[in-house]
């Protein structure tokens, strides 16, 4: 199976996103040492690894009301943070709006065809929606994968530029959703920002992928990279909202699933404002007693005055022994 690159490395990222000096985020904790199995994507290269030292977990939190609106307002008082049910000390807290790394997944499938031109309508809005310092990039996928070449640059913040990303692929062809997938997670170790979110845009259960979903699994596990989705209702019934929901949650994102194909553009907006609206928290966590140890996370918040709350964050993270190595880069990226 073909997987088409099209990227150069980058040359110069915007100065909002680069990270305090000492500051390790969960954005650029990417792909540590894998837990005992996960092989690396298909088509996976033998360039050397990279090691960063780990000494800052920090944790993209959204708190929302009954209404389902954003508690804005609250301090580090207000939240708890347990580390395999260990209180753990804050010692990071950012409320704000952060700039971001996004990739948007997009499947181009056969089916996908009446629903491409209102796809590339709510990329371009959630591109409007967002930080005008978020670095975006596009993924393309059928039988094959393609990660575009955006103006020459591996990131753009133009909504025409992504609108452009979008559309240069045909529909046509089968659904390789995990291998596109990991190609998002390994592009995303481009990126400057230190959070980092895939959206994946599919009316197809996977039917042509080399990587499985446990592996993909495994890779988003060790990236921490936030995966929302937004499923739409193939004629041939193909979505599979179990796998969707399994990525968005484990990765403590959302899984959404339209009625119809113009409210993409509505769910898009309402992901941008969810990526503008956390809280990101940040704790030291102790050396892990054994390599690759899965450790979870639990946050508990305090909101007087809002009523009943819903605290959002990720089930937990890969703890490596003190060394987080990178998984290869893909076949034909520079």
């Amino acid at each position: 199976m073909t997987r088409i690159i099209r990227l150069q490395s980058p040359k110069r990222f915007r100065s909002g996103c680069f990270l305090s000096a000492g500051l390790l985020f969960f954005g650029v904790v990417a792909f540590p040492q894998a837990p005992p199995s996960p092989p690396a994507p298909t088509g996976a290269s033998g360039a050397s690894t990279i090691s960063v030292e780990a000494e800052l977990v920090a944790l993209p939190v959204s708190v929302t009301g009954a209404d389902g609106s954003f508690v804005s307002g609250l301090s580090l008082e207000d939240f708890r943070v347990y580390e395999d049910k260990r209180l753990q000390k804050i010692t990071v807290f950012q409320q704000g709006d952060n700039p971001v790394t996004v990739g948007l997944i997009v499947d181009h499938s056969r089916s996908m065809g009446p629903k491409l031109p209102e796809v590339i309508a709510a990329v371009a809005g959630f591109a409007r929606s967002s930080n005008p310092q978020d670095e975006m990039f596009v993924v393309d996928f059928n039988d094959d994968v393609s990660v575009e070449l955006l103006d020459g640059k591996p990131f753009t913040s133009n909504p025409r530029e992504l609108g452009k990303a979008v559309g240069a692929v045909s529909a046509r062809g089968r659904t390789a959703l995990y291998d596109a997938v990991a190609e998002g997670l390994l592009h995303l170790r481009l990126g400057t920002c230190e959070r980092k979110a895939l959206i994946i845009v599919s009316d197809g259960g996977d039917n042509a992928s080399q990587n499985t979903l446990s592996q993909v699994l495994a890779l988003a596990q060790q990236s921490q990279v936030l995966i929302y989705s937004i499923g739409l209702i193939s004629d041939t019934g193909e979505v599979d909202p179990a796998v969707l929901r399994r990525l968005s949650k484990d990765t403590g994102a959302v899984a959404y699933f339209p009625d119809a194909t113009h409210n993409v553009a509505i769910i898009s907006g309402q992901i941008a404002r969810d990526l503008r609206e956390q809280y990101t928290l940040g704790f030291t966590p102790e050396k892990a007693e054994r390599a690759n140890a899965f450790r979870r996370i639990e946050v508990k918040v305090t909101a007087p005055g809002h009523g009943r709350i819903h605290v959002r964050a990720r089930a937990g993270y890969f703890a490596a022994d003190g060394k987080l190595s990178p998984a290869q880069p893909a076949k034909g990226a520079l």
